[in-house]
């Protein structure tokens, strides 16, 4: 399975700096996860990089996952769109025991890209990421912006690269075997917004066979 989502004739050019007129000194920023950290993932991740290392930013620093959708800021009172609230996300975990979601399997597959990050591709023959997606839209909208395409992000392209030549090279890539994981539970994830592409923490656990919330660190 390959989708090619370069838009334009370049890729997109990542700076590593600290970004204050996002974050405005808050932190962490929380989303909907699947942690796919095993070893053929992490392996395969990382024969990726290798694939395409002078195209990529350095010290890009990510656990590999599936990003499901965002939470945003954690504030007890949100005055921003970008910011949640504690009743936000109980509405989510309701939702997800409501739903009584199965434990199911995903696909991780071949090297693709978007204009900004090479990836790699992820099937779900059941469709069960789209319920789960269903769950976490509170109101029926959810947070993450633009189609969504479930994927291992690889790295982060550290120059505006041409995208005929990203393209060939990730066509060089050889993707014989599929990983499959096994999903039995969707992790609430968090980042320090300063530290781009450093690494994910997670905050608790949505245990799909229990319908149960196990934290691990305080949010609120």
């Amino acid at each position: 399975m390959s989708v090619n989502l370069i838009e334009g004739s370049l890729t997109v050019c990542n700076v590593r700096r600290d970004f204050p007129e996002w974050h405005l000194g808050r932190s962490p920023y929380v989303f909907w996860g699947l942690d796919v950290d095993v070893p053929a993932v992490s392996a395969k991740v990382a024969r990726a990089a290798a694939h395409l290392d002078s195209y990529l930013l350095d010290g890009y620093r990510r656990q590999p996952h599936v990003t499901l959708d965002i939470c945003g800021f954690p504030c007890t009172q949100p005055t921003r769109g970008d910011e949640f609230s504690p009743a936000f996300l109980e509405r989510q975990c309701s939702a997800l025991r409501a739903a009584n979601l199965s434990v199911f399997e995903i696909e991780v597959a071949g090297l693709s890209s978007f204009s900004s990050a090479p990836f790699l591709t992820v099937v779900d023959q059941g469709d069960h990421i789209a319920a789960v997606r269903r769950c976490l839209a509170v109101d029926g909208h959810t947070r993450l912006f633009g189609d969504y395409v479930p994927h291992v992000t690889v790295g982060l392209y550290g120059g505006a690269w041409p995208a005929d030549e990203v393209a060939g090279l990730m066509a060089s890539f050889s993707a014989a075997t599929i990983v499959h994981c096994r999903v039995e539970r969707i992790s609430l994830l968090a980042y320090q917004p300063a530290d781009i592409g450093g690494p994910l923490t997670c905050l608790a656990d949505y245990v799909l066979a229990s319908r149960e919330m196990r934290w691990r660190a305080a949010l609120f």
